[in-house]
């Protein structure tokens, strides 16, 4: 298989081990696409990327939000001020250097980030519950060794990223 770094060969994997991450993938997956379906009314999928980065990593520059969209400044830009109209967010002068602008969440802001994790997490909980006991170890320390195979670039917090390595 051709990568960005060579030629690197794949271990032989069962059938069975791609098709249980697969199958893995795909509740949790629906469990990420209801929780944001609970809230498509009042933001779109970047809006919720940018409350839930502000949430989790505290107050941005649009810089920052840029950066972790992926998008230029001027398209940040404008999801801000989307955000900002519907006071979800709010600008701040940046106490350390005013020439940057601080991108705060307000407490309604806050509350829907909340809700939309705390919907997921809820979610997750349920279909590990379902579990008999005794496997839930063996899933998370395989969940783990998973995220590091892929080289950790996913988040603890909720957030999709969609760098290299994911």
């Amino acid at each position: 298989m051709d990568t960005a770094g060579g030629s690197e060969s794949i271990p032989e994997l069962s059938g069975r081990e791609v098709e249980a991450v697969m199958q893995a993938a795909d509740t949790l997956l629906g469990v990420v696409a209801r929780s944001v379906a609970e809230v498509e009314d009042v933001v779109n999928t970047p809006q919720l990327r940018v409350l839930v980065l502000i949430h989790t990593q505290g107050p941005q520059n649009l810089g920052a939000v840029a950066a972790e969209l992926g998008v230029h400044a001027s398209n940040a830009t404008r999801i801000c001020d989307r955000l900002v109209a519907a006071d979800l967010l709010e600008r701040r002068e940046d106490p350390a250097d005013r020439r940057y602008v601080r991108l705060e969440l307000t407490p309604k802001g806050k509350s829907l980030v909340d809700s939309v994790l705390n919907h997921r997490r809820q979610a997750i909980a349920e279909v590990i519950s379902r579990m008999p006991s005794g496997r839930r170890p063996a899933l998370a320390a395989a969940l783990e060794a998973f995220a590091a195979a892929a080289g950790g670039h996913g988040t603890s917090d909720g957030r999709f990223t969609l760098g290299a390595g994911t």
